[in-house]
């Protein structure tokens, strides 16, 4: 399994050794940036933000200690701060925050803010609604001094989370000040009341964690302070949210003034042609066919997450035998060749194809590798079945793939309803009104990877928030803990081989393929790169330069 924590030197390159300036000559003031997934949070560690575009928008509004640079690998930011390691047995690490850093209110960016980060997310306090708990759940302690700016991060005995550098990244700091000064907590009352474990204002502060970054055009700017190049300027009644230069960023000056981030859109075609859009990072085919004026470049290339059903946990799918229905007369073969890429077999490895995927192809995959609706039906006993099926709109590919599905599963008596929506998501599955999400790792629109198996994995984990079909193993647990804390390439590849014939069997999710990402830019555009995370080519929109 491919470790990707470690900084390098050619995304460093992309990132600072661009050499362009802000005064350029010619150079526009402003530029706009279309995105696949919905603006709804600037909070993207909550289930819902973590599945939205928020990502894509703000890797370079709210900083941490590291980034996804252009092939999803961790690169160390040091305009935010710095790691040591200064244990191994257990793991400890030294975080430091550059002394200038501060939030674009004048407040000082502190080691509160990787407290609230590790509470939010270690599944300590269960009522944040957090994502993933990958990694944090691993953490013993964090010793910070409330408002200062270094901390020590104590991993458990044996839980040595090997890819540590996606911990306390970008997007996955929040300021902690706000969710104080909204509660009256006074300074420092955030870690205070979490490192004390007191239960009645952690319940306050797990409340205002969840909803107080909701994005509306008629938002509080006092609640979404940047600690990035960009920061918000607003939300827009069509749901764009303005991003502007940061004038208390410390690190070099955004090259461009203002950064438009635009929201999935049933009109991109049009706009593409009005020549509106300067940079639009999407999922491939999700827009349909698109056809090109000759002033744009395109790019295509695989991400880290995989396109998936995703079954409700209540409904027709609460039994196995209706999944592994399903499963059998989805027609993977057809679905994956009209996305012109390879049927996917991985659940827990998907972040990167490597040596280790084909562990999880065991022969149980040969059941599900054509539409069988003869087996579909015996497996189903002969009985009808109507299953509403959704995903976010508009998408053109993933409406192809529900008609795919419903024409090969008819013969076995199961009825297949498109149901998606512009606001279908993981809470979709949460709320029974879907049976069925088609959506990448964690119910997202895009990507949604991490870029790190280790951490996606953490989607069939139990309790885990974007465990969305709530699905419980023991055995799956135990190895998905495992993983994040080994490097042995055999045992690896056993624990991976053990694990496929069990999620075979359960069929939580059925993998279909590797999730496609098109990158298109104006001929004009400078230092825009494809990212295939959850981030995209957001990753460095600081840099990013349009000639006029």
């Amino acid at each position: 399994m491919a470790r990707r924590w470690a900084a390098l030197a050619t995304a460093l390159a992309v990132v600072g050794g661009i050499g362009l300036s802000a005064c350029s000559r010619g150079s526009a003031d402003s530029i706009d940036y279309a995105i696949d997934g919905a603006l709804i949070t600037y909070n993207t560690n909550t289930v819902e933000g973590a599945a939205s575009g928020g990502s894509q928008a703000f890797a370079r509004v709210l900083t941490g200690f590291n980034y996804h640079g252009p092939e999803g690998q961790v690169v160390g930011d040091t305009d935010f701060g710095t790691i040591a390691v200064v244990g191994r047995t257990p793991l400890i690490l030294d975080y430091e925050i550059k002394p200038e850093a501060v939030y674009s209110d004048g407040k000082p960016v502190t080691c509160d803010d990787m407290v609230l980060a590790w509470a939010a997310q270690s599944g300590r306090f269960p009522t944040f609604d957090a994502a993933s708990r990958a990694g944090y759940v691993d953490i013993a302690a964090i010793d910070c001094a409330p408002g200062q700016k270094k901390a020590r991060v104590s991993f458990a005995p044996d839980r040595g989370f090997v890819d540590y550098g996606q911990l306390f990244a970008a997007t996955s700091l929040m300021p902690s000040h706000v969710l104080a000064d909204e509660l009256g907590l006074g300074d420092g009352g955030v870690t205070t009341a979490l490192q004390s474990n007191d239960g009645p204002v952690v319940e306050r502060i797990a409340a205002a964690w969840n909803d107080t970054w909701k994005l509306t055009p008629d938002l509080d700017l006092a609640k979404f302070p940047s600690s990035g190049p960009y920061r918000l300027d607003s939300v827009r009644e069509d749901g764009a949210v303005e991003l502007v230069a940061n004038d208390k960023w410390w690190g070099a000056p955004p090259v461009t003034e203002r950064v438009t981030v635009w929201p999935r859109s049933a009109d991109l075609q049009d706009r593409v042609n009005e020549g509106t859009y300067d940079v639009v990072d999407i999922a491939a085919g999700s827009s349909g066919t698109l056809n090109l004026p000759d002033d744009y470049v395109r790019s295509d290339y695989a991400s880290a997450g995989v396109e998936q059903l995703i079954f409700a946990p209540q409904g027709p799918f609460a039994a196995t035998p209706a999944r592994r229905a399903l499963a059998l007369c989805t027609p993977r073969d057809v679905i994956a060749r009209n996305a012109e890429t390879a049927v996917a077999n991985w659940r827990l490895n998907a972040a990167t194809e490597d040596a280790y995927s084909p562990a999880e192809a065991t022969p149980q995959i040969n059941e599900f590798a054509v539409a069988n609706p003869g087996a579909a039906r015996a497996a189903l006993a002969d009985e009808p079945m109507t299953v509403r099926i959704g995903y976010q709109t508009p998408n053109a590919r993933l409406a192809a793939t529900v008609g795919a599905i419903a024409n090969a599963c008819a013969p076995a008596g199961i009825t297949v309803e498109d149901v998606a929506g512009d606001t279908t998501g993981p809470l979709s599955l949460r709320n029974n009104d879907i049976d069925v999400l088609i959506a990448s790792t964690g119910g997202a629109a895009g990507s949604g990877s991490s870029g790190s198996s280790a951490v996606d994995a953490y989607s069939l984990h139990s309790g885990n928030g974007n465990n969305l079909p709530r699905y419980a193993n023991g055995r799956i647990d135990g190895i998905i803990s495992t993983i994040a804390v080994i490097t042995d390439p055999k045992e690896l590849a056993r624990l991976l081989t053990e694990a496929g014939p069990i999620l075979w069997a359960d069929m939580p999710t059925l993998p279909l393929y590797r999730q496609q990402r098109t990158l298109l830019t104006s001929s004009k555009m400078y230092a825009v790169s494809g990212n295939p995370t959850r981030w995209g080519a957001g990753w460095n929109m600081d840099r990013w330069r349009l000639d006029r």
